[in-house]
């Protein structure tokens, strides 16, 4: 009788033990982790859709257990202060152009937007994932205490004119808007007298003519935000600009995720730069037949011999940005090597 009840006893200890591994481990499975992520891009773009899109497949796919809260940009800090308030804990996420914070380091404006190197978005795709670009995105955030997540990009950039441009000679003495860095160099190499203004001037500059062209965004968005009826010589396909997108998360709050969850975070982006892309193409082509039967809009197709012409331009510029932190010069390194070795260059 005493061997039953110590029996019993042992018994009622291993079956409490195993219920509190078990409501343990359902615990630890309903686990939610939230995040609050801030985008470069206003609420009411296309991208800024695609990422809200995005944030709501990661929360399907994970059953719930990743949420993330969009932002849009200067929600919380400007658009070049994230990777700090990453670090810091103010912001736990972003997805923004990395050529914002070349400030930091040049290396983040020449990956970030190596001026006239792509033809299409999905060569840029291939050499972040199979050319060495995400390792060196993920090597220059590193010190950030901030995880590269993934790699996308809006597609290649139409280019806003006022007047006809056609090849390399009619940028000279033109007065455009670009963004500080890299963009401006090449543009200012090319004879071009570039303008820093943020985009939010783009449309008032060129109505005023402060500015005779812009470099901005894709065909369709600079549709949305009626520059065609201001400036009626678009260049498209454009031959110059198709900006890296990056995807980031605080290092110490991925750590902390399951490798599931981790695994689920890394391929969400993959479908997701393939989607933006898509996305953005299809309406760039719809606003392409609308512009096309438009008698006061011209489209300019630059030939490939103004198209090698300008990247011949911008090579220079890049070998000399590369002089300015050893991390250019190993971005400029690696990508060279991809260019060169894929016939590219």
């Amino acid at each position: 009788m005493l061997n039953n009840k110590k029996n019993l006893k042992k018994m009622i200890v291993v079956s409490s033990f195993a219920l509190m591994l078990s409501l343990s481990s359902l615990a630890n499975a309903a686990e939610v982790f939230k995040y609050k992520f801030q985008s470069s891009d206003n609420s009411g773009s296309a991208n800024y859709k695609a990422q809200l899109a995005w944030a709501k497949n990661v929360k399907t796919l994970s059953n719930g257990a990743l949420l993330i809260t969009m932002m849009p940009v200067n929600a919380v800090v400007k658009h070049t202060e994230t990777l700090d308030a990453i670090s810091t804990g103010v912001l736990d996420g972003h997805v923004t152009a990395l050529g914002y914070f070349s400030g930091k380091d040049p290396a983040f404006g020449l990956l970030g937007n190596t001026v006239g190197a792509w033809s299409d978005a999905n060569e840029l795709l291939l050499f972040m994932e199979h050319g060495g670009g995400n390792e060196l995105v993920t090597e220059l955030l590193a010190p950030y205490g901030v995880t590269h997540l993934g790699s996308s990009t809006t597609g290649l950039e139409a280019f806003v004119s006022k007047i006809p441009l056609d090849g390399v000679e009619d940028l000279k003495g033109l007065k455009l808007r670009a963004p500080e860095g890299l963009v401006q160099t090449v543009f200012a190499a090319a004879g071009a007298s570039p303008v820093n203004l943020p985009g939010s001037e783009v449309f008032t500059s060129l109505d005023k003519g402060v500015i005779q062209a812009a470099d901005y965004t894709v065909l369709s968005t600079n549709d949305e935000q009626g520059l065609h009826k201001i400036a009626t010589h678009p260049v498209y396909p454009g031959f110059h600009s198709l900006p890296l997108i990056n995807i980031s998360l605080n290092t110490g709050k991925y750590n902390k995720l399951p490798n599931n969850l981790q695994a689920i975070l890394k391929t969400s982006v993959i479908e997701f730069s393939r989607d933006i892309v898509s996305t953005l193409k299809l309406k760039d082509l719809v606003v392409l037949a609308k512009i096309k039967k438009d008698p006061s809009i011209t489209i300019h197709d630059w030939s490939s011999v103004e198209r090698n012409k300008f990247r011949s331009i911008a090579q220079g510029e890049w070998k000399e940005f590369a002089k300015k932190s050893p991390n250019a010069q190993k971005v400029f390194e690696t990508l060279s090597s991809f260019l060169s070795k894929n016939g590219m260059l």
